[in-house]
């Protein structure tokens, strides 16, 4: 099955500028912006969201330019999702989401690229990298993969998807390989779990299969996802595919928490101007503690884009090079994501503080920037407690297993 929401005609992306495919993404935003309360309701991205995304090749911005795809520097994804999770964080967070998985399908063997890309270019691909909740063994001509994997975001909206699963062939049952399994929708089962008090519009719902017979040619290590070279090397030499996709992977979804955080600036500071307090009277904008707290949210929210787009293009810069990736570089990626989205929860606390009580309307948008913004903090890639660990073993010279990046 192929979405009847991909375009008609194959369309080429190729050549597009950065700054074009940022100004594509702001230019869906007023749209985007009155449907959001429509794509909370479905629980899932709305069919007119996902067509407006095809039209404009936002999907695309980092597939190869072999097939038609933008292939862009990495930060596009950081500047493209944080413009539309200003008014929609959930839609931001699918298009982050499904965008990344052409990069990592360009990373696998050829074959599989042009099986998928053949079809359509514009075909999307859903992923759980919950490696933990699927099991597989080697079989002969591929692997036997079950499991249950949650939170496979824009699940409704796509044809394939990438199932992360766990080897264990050592004689004490520790995993020996972590790999991707890429399955198509016709294979896997779709549990609706998705009720979610954040980011309700992902549609990041259950996907099951069982004992399922996955070809050699569809599964890949995630490990060839560390910088070194690749399958996809030989047909996909831009600096974007010699990136370790793995360690600047946070970097797909941090603009969405950026784009809370800007939508909520704009929302606060933009009313603050002109509302007065219920119970004085007085202008907002004339106390000065909120003066201090509009100050503090926009010093957070500035830093937090400069440290994203910084670890951004310190990668694009390495990769240009063709130097190495470090695992000083790869930790310090992670410790910059976790950070900037901490920086980005902040600054919407804050603003939620100087909202008050008319940032508590369903009616607004303050309370689902809210809403979503702690929902994407829960993301295991923004866990300080996981990311800053691995980067103060790294930092100590503690030895632990090798993080996965």
């Amino acid at each position: 099955m192929i979405s009847p929401n991909l375009p008609n005609e194959r369309v080429s992306f190729a050549g597009v500028s950065y700054d074009e495919m940022v100004k594509r993404a702001r230019a869906l935003v007023p749209v985007f912006a009155q449907r959001a309360p429509e794509c909370e309701k479905l629980r899932r991205m709305p069919d007119d969201n996902e067509r407006d995304l095809h039209r404009a090749g936002l999907f695309r911005v980092v597939q190869p330019a072999r097939v038609g795809g933008a292939d862009l520097d990495v930060g596009i994804l950081v500047d493209v999702c944080s413009e539309i999770a200003k008014v929609c964080p959930s839609t931001a967070w699918n298009l982050g989401n499904l965008s990344s998985h052409h990069w990592m399908l360009g990373y696998y063997e050829p074959e599989t690229q042009d099986e998928i890309w053949d079809a359509s270019p514009d075909t999307l691909i859903a992923t759980s990298l919950a490696f933990a909740c699927g099991r597989g063994r080697k079989v002969d001509g591929g692997w036997e993969v079950t499991g249950r994997w949650p939170m496979s975001s824009g699940i409704d909206n796509s044809d394939w998807n990438m199932l992360g699963f766990l080897v264990r062939e050592s004689e004490d049952g520790s995993p020996v390989d972590s790999r991707f399994a890429l399955v198509h929708r016709s294979e896997y089962e779709i549990i609706d779990t998705w009720h979610a008090v954040g980011l309700a519009g992902t549609g990041s719902k259950d996907v099951a299969v069982k004992k399922l017979f996955v070809p050699e040619r569809r599964s890949l290590t995630a490990w060839a996802m560390n910088g070194k070279p690749h399958a996809g090397s030989k047909i996909n030499p831009s600096p974007l595919f010699r990136l370790p996709l793995l360690a600047l992977g946070p970097y797909v979804l941090t603009g969405v928490m950026l784009g809370c955080a800007k939508g909520a600036y704009e929302t606060v500071v933009g009313g603050a101007r002109t509302r007065n307090a219920t119970n004085t009277g007085i202008p907002i904008g004339g106390n000065q503690a909120v003066q201090i707290k509009v100050a503090e949210a926009s010093a957070r929210i500035d830093t937090a884009e400069m440290l994203m787009l910084r670890a951004c293009a310190h990668a694009m810069d390495t990769a240009r090079a063709g130097a190495e990736f470090t695992q000083d570089m790869k930790v310090r990626y992670r410790r910059d994501a976790f950070f900037s989205t901490r920086l980005c929860l902040e600054a919407v606390d804050i603003l939620m503080g100087v909202a008050g009580s008319s940032g508590i309307y369903l009616g607004g948008t303050m309370q689902r920037l809210f809403r979503d913004a702690h929902a994407a903090n829960a993301h295991v890639m923004f866990s300080p407690d996981l990311q800053g660990t691995l980067f103060g073993q790294h930092e100590l010279g503690i030895k632990a297993p090798p993080p996965l990046m």
